[in-house]
């Protein structure tokens, strides 16, 4: 009777420990930190082993009007801090808004070498296609058309404009030859899926655009999931920060908003 109850109260266990659902860690990222964020995650991954962590990448507009719409993310890592700021203001997170670094745009190309003529380059007559990202969501979207029109080749260059979603996609099309030019983000440069093609790039000077301050916040979802306040300490770990430098986010020397 007693080995009986036992194997009961074994099965029974193991049932209740198999219908409970793992705690994990899901993160609304911008497209930008697709390789920076994928190494965060990699590293914290080593040192807490078997925390199952869940990426989202988007443009930052997009992903903001899901999370307004109560979509199920504990993390928001925006290009641009106004729409984790705004999250704040409309009561859905659960903690400051944290700047992880400056993001940077760039022309990118494969045919041509953008460090000759800097944004002249576009004007070319060679140049029929140009990537961005989408400035109606995508922060680097707008950063980028914001630097056309300072220096005065927007009306020139605009029948060449080709869209992406967000700027991973804008990267994609540069890359698989859709576009002869892209304006990219930095960190995407510097990613190892990027420097395969053997391009070029060039920085395309601050001055030129509004900086792009970049934050994370910690989202309602995330109120009561213990594994969150340990990712978002990684985060502003040293560790953390020199992969995000390495990808070529500059360090914000502030507070959070």
């Amino acid at each position: 009777m007693k080995k009986l109850i036992f194997l009961i109260f074994v099965i029974w266990s193991a049932v209740l420990t198999y219908a409970q659902p793992s705690e994990k860690i899901l993160i609304a990222a911008a497209s930008d930190l697709k390789f920076a964020m994928d190494s965060i995650v990699l590293v914290f991954k080593k040192e807490h082993p078997g925390i199952d962590i869940n990426v989202t990448y988007g443009s930052s507009g997009k992903l903001y009007e899901q999370i307004s719409h109560s979509a199920p993310f504990d993390f928001f890592f925006s290009a641009d801090n106004e729409y984790p700021i705004s999250l704040k203001k409309n009561g859905f997170t659960i903690s400051e808004v944290y700047p992880y670094g400056i993001g940077r745009i760039v022309i990118w190309s494969k045919q041509f070498d953008p460090n000759r003529t800097g944004i002249n380059i576009l004007l070319d007559k060679d140049v029929l296609k140009i990537s961005m990202a989408n400035p109606k969501h995508a922060p680097y979207g707008k950063r980028a058309e914001e630097a056309l029109k300072f220096y005065k080749v927007y009306e020139g260059v605009s029948s060449k404009l080709v869209y992406g979603e967000n700027i991973s996609q804008a990267a994609q099309f540069v890359t698989a030859g859709a576009a002869d030019i892209g304006i990219i983000a930095l960190s995407l440069a510097l990613s190892p899926t990027m420097k395969k093609h053997i391009g070029h790039y060039y920085v395309i000077p601050e001055a030129s655009h509004r900086r792009l301050e970049q934050g994370f916040v910690m989202l309602k979802h995330a109120e009561h999931n213990s594994l969150a306040p340990m990712f978002r300490d990684f985060v502003l770990s040293k560790q953390a920060t020199d992969i995000l430098s390495y990808f070529g986010f500059a360090k914000i020397n502030k507070g959070g908003s």
